[in-house]
């Protein structure tokens, strides 16, 4: 892989707690506009990664850039070109659809024209015209998970991470939640996604899987099903986690 595409270039990442390794010597790295899916059962050092990927946790040792920029050094340029999406939602319950987009858009720095613009854009994407000043709180759930993948990439950011994103929605849901992924990854943002439904992971370019704070595996989820001689990713967690 050609490091000029790497968006995300991460080497021997260690992250401690005392004498508990939740991250470690990690290495990877994602290139720009890849779905790159991060996988692991609970307690596998996920979140703990993704923290430092988005400046708001140091590690403990390694060499890691996010968008070209140190993750010790450029913390505050980090976050200004990045998105992130987590499985509450982070959108304010009590405030509108319309009044959530300019709030966030505020935070990014957007300016009060490029905020119109956008809410415009999402409000006719999403069909959510009619629900514009509607409460987030009467929206159905499926909806509030769209709006706020919207909201993380409304000041086009070069990644978002989402964190167990699709958690609680049906299936249905789940897909066109997926395709929302697909066009922005077309658009050139880097998608960086953690999921516990392993069907998921076959949307991805490529995935890697975590066990007990270790990459045990990374590729294209088709090469990691021949790899290990199974028929889904489902059955490659298994022989991963079962090890």
């Amino acid at each position: 892989m050609d490091q000029a595409e790497n968006i995300i270039t991460v080497k021997n990442l260690v992250k401690k707690f005392g004498s508990f390794v939740a991250n470690d010597n990690l290495s990877f790295q994602v290139e720009k506009a890849e779905i790159f899916g991060f996988l692991g059962a609970n307690g596998a050092g996920k979140t703990t990664a993704i923290k430092i990927l988005c400046g708001l946790s140091a590690p403990t040792s390694g060499e890691i850039e996010v968008a070209s920029y140190d993750v010790y050094t450029q913390t505050d340029l980090i976050k200004q070109n990045i998105g992130y999406m987590s499985q509450k939602f982070s959108l304010y319950e009590d405030i509108t659809v319309k009044e959530n987009f300019r709030f966030y858009g505020g935070i990014y720095g957007l300016s009060k024209s490029r905020i119109n613009e956008r809410i415009t854009f999402f409000l006719k994407e999403l069909k959510l015209e009619s629900a514009k000043d509607e409460l987030i709180s009467s929206l159905p759930l499926g909806w509030k998970q769209k709006i706020a993948f919207s909201v993380a990439i409304m000041h086009d950011p070069k990644i978002v991470f989402l964190d167990e994103p699709t958690g609680g929605v049906d299936p249905v849901t789940r897909r066109q939640f997926w395709e929302m992924i697909y066009e922005a990854s077309h658009n050139g943002i880097t998608v960086f996604v953690t999921t516990h439904y392993m069907d998921e992971a076959e949307y991805c370019n490529r995935v890697s899987i975590m066990v007990d704070g270790r990459i045990d595996a990374l590729d294209t989820p088709e090469n990691l099903k021949k790899q290990f001689g199974v028929n889904s990713m489902n059955n490659v967690f298994l022989k991963l986690a079962r090890n």
